[in-house]
């Protein structure tokens, strides 16, 4: 992960903005759907949020009583959650060591935004493994990824950047995309999710798609009227455990079980 670019990239970045499009509000409301059924195993639950950024999360659980920790390597996004919540203990710190925390801390772990900017299976492993460690046994870690396919899809296929993308080795012979140290981004499938979890020893408990295919007609959702989005709505949270679904949307949401 080349972190000095990650900076720039997030000093530039609105997330506030993403979350408060359309699109952007399916995968909010159905993650925090999914946050807050876990929620539910747990008196008076601590939580972590790695890789906050502006507090998307961080800042609305706070709001509901729960007890929030939030981890953010941006300093600019650390000050943002700051300057907006007085209740979220927010710390400037890297996913791949969370030393400053103790083993068995936390009961809900949320590791989303760092798994898009680790390139290599090293640093996501270490990343998993640290997630693991201050999690309380039978805690739960939930892990977001951006899938492979969509990326393919699109900036491939749609942008017509595919057979460059081949030429410059930025693409295999499987069509799994294969990012350069310095690259921002990561993408996977499940297959590698599965290896980093078999490695790390964590239990799957299920896995979603917080969007779907939401992206690839997002300038229609952004058309609809309210009652024809809120049956978007819906529909979406009726198919986001299907694994056929999975593949191929933006993100993918693992639900994980400490044991």
């Amino acid at each position: 992960m080349n972190e000095e670019n990650l900076v720039k990239y997030y000093n530039k970045f609105n997330e506030d903005k993403r979350f408060n499009s359309r699109g952007g509000y399916v995968e909010y409301i159905t993650t925090m759907k999914y946050i807050k059924e876990y929620l539910k195993e747990f008196d008076n639950p601590k939580i972590l949020d790695i890789g906050a950024g502006t507090g998307a999360y961080c800042i609305p659980l706070s709001e509901d009583g729960y007890d929030v920790t939030a981890v953010e390597l941006v300093k600019h996004n650390l000050r943002y959650i700051e300057s907006r919540s007085d209740n979220v203990c927010a710390y400037q710190g890297n996913a791949i060591d969370l030393s400053r925390f103790s083993d068995n801390t936390f009961d809900l772990v949320l590791l989303f935004g760092p798994m898009y900017h680790l390139i290599s299976d090293r640093d996501k492993i270490k990343a998993l493994s640290e997630a693991k460690r201050v999690t309380r046994e039978n805690g739960i870690i939930m892990v977001a990824y951006i899938m492979n396919e969509y990326a393919v899809l699109t900036h491939g296929f749609k942008e017509n950047k595919i057979i460059d993308s081949i030429n410059n080795n930025l693409v295999d012979d499987t069509f799994h995309i294969t990012p350069k140290e310095t690259d921002l981004y990561s993408y996977v499938r499940l297959e590698d999710i599965n290896k980093y979890n078999d490695e790390v020893k964590l239990e799957r408990i299920k896995i979603i798609t917080p969007d779907g295919p939401t992206n690839y007609i997002r300038p229609i959702i952004n058309k609809m009227d309210e009652v024809t989005f809120n049956k978007y709505i819906e529909y979406h949270l009726s198919i986001c455990e299907r694994l056929d679904i999975l593949g191929a949307s933006g993100h993918g949401l693992d639900i994980l079980r400490k044991m």
